[in-house]
């Protein structure tokens, strides 16, 4: 089918489960925030998985072809990953300076990073039981998790990129025994970082995708548009991720000054194509939504094209980001009736 659908990751999560407010005025955590959570600890696993099924549903009344489990069980697209790790001194965590240039707090490494259990598996499990759609489960990239971390251990940030990938490794392979689909590595301060990630991060990426077999992707943002206002007309890195194992890459393009001739240089490799703006919480027209989508066609086949939003969405109000994908599907379906 041309022009699957599909989220990049996150959905909104209910007000009764977590403070949006707080959350939305915070940075995204790099420890833990249990703050954050409206829910006893005692009854909260079980909010979770209501949670998930009520994305899981909106996912599928809006008509997407490929779904996620909307990251509800999260705090941040990686904190939960990161955090579950042996090596690391949370209880005396560092403080480094954001993609926003403001401080958050992050874990620091005072030992070798090892992952004791698997993370997210159970979440895939879960997903892969309620839907019968295409499931892609996200997992938070070894590059950006390095970044994310005050290395007191490792002897660079390259040694510590490629333990993160040997965590990463073993648990990508999990999250596809579980019944994934898809798995996406999150690697969004591959464009924070672009001179760092020359160094070494398709290395880190290529350790962390060694001997997977199912279909895998990276994706790469501007950062959320909730909290980062100033979106640049092109990517810092992204024709280095051809040489990536990875069989998809996932990036932003629903701002209208963006050049998209970039991908042509990822010649092979499925776009994951995000084509709504999460910087405005008014839900585009289909009309809008294909018209972003044609400025690619220019430069990729439509048969390597996926359609989903542009990064962050848990960040908009459910209506908004339940009228948005609506407006994706529709989309998707006039292009396919066009072709």
């Amino acid at each position: 089918m041309l022009f699957p659908t599909s989220l990049v990751g996150s959905y909104p999560q209910p007000d009764w489960l977590i403070d949006r407010d707080r959350l939305g005025h915070r940075l995204p955590p790099r420890v833990r925030a249990r703050e954050l959570w409206r829910v006893d600890p005692a009854h909260l696993a079980q909010a979770q998985r209501d949670a998930t099924l009520l994305a899981l549903r909106d996912e599928e009344r809006a008509g997407l072809d490929i779904v996620t489990d909307g990251e509800q069980v999260r705090e941040s697209y990686s904190n939960r990953f990161a955090t579950a790790l042996d090596g690391l001194d949370l209880d005396h965590p560092a403080t480094l300076v954001s993609r926003a240039g403001t401080p958050n707090l992050v874990p620091r490494i005072t030992g070798p990073i090892r992952r004791r259990h698997p993370v997210e598996a159970d979440d895939v499990a879960f997903l892969r039981a309620n839907t019968d759609r295409t499931v892609k489960m996200t997992v938070p990239g070894p590059f950006t998790m390095a970044q994310q971390a005050e290395n007191d251990y490792y002897a660079s940030p390259e040694d510590l990129a490629l333990a993160y990938a040997e965590a990463v490794n073993e648990e990508v392979a999990d999250l596809f025994a579980a019944g994934a689909d898809v798995v996406q590595l999150d690697e969004p301060w591959l464009q924070a970082k672009p001179e760092e990630a020359r160094k070494y991060g398709v290395k880190a990426i290529n350790r962390a995708l060694d001997g997977i077999t199912g279909t895998t992707a990276v994706h790469l943002c501007f950062g959320y548009a909730a909290m980062v206002a100033d979106r640049p007309e092109g990517y810092s890195f992204l024709p280095e991720l051809a040489a990536c194992d990875c069989d998809q890459v996932s990036i932003e393009t629903a701002q209208a000054n963006l050049d998209t001739s970039v991908l042509r240089s990822l010649d092979g490799k499925t776009i994951i194509l995000g084509v709504l703006n999460l910087g405005d919480e008014t839900v585009e027209t289909p009309d809008v939504v294909a018209g972003r989508v044609r400025r690619a066609l220019e430069h990729v086949p439509a048969e390597r094209l996926i359609l989903a939003p542009d990064c962050g969405m848990k960040y908009l109000p459910r209506d908004s980001a339940y009228g948005k994908l609506q407006a994706m599907t529709a989309a998707a379906a006039q292009l396919r009736a066009e072709a």
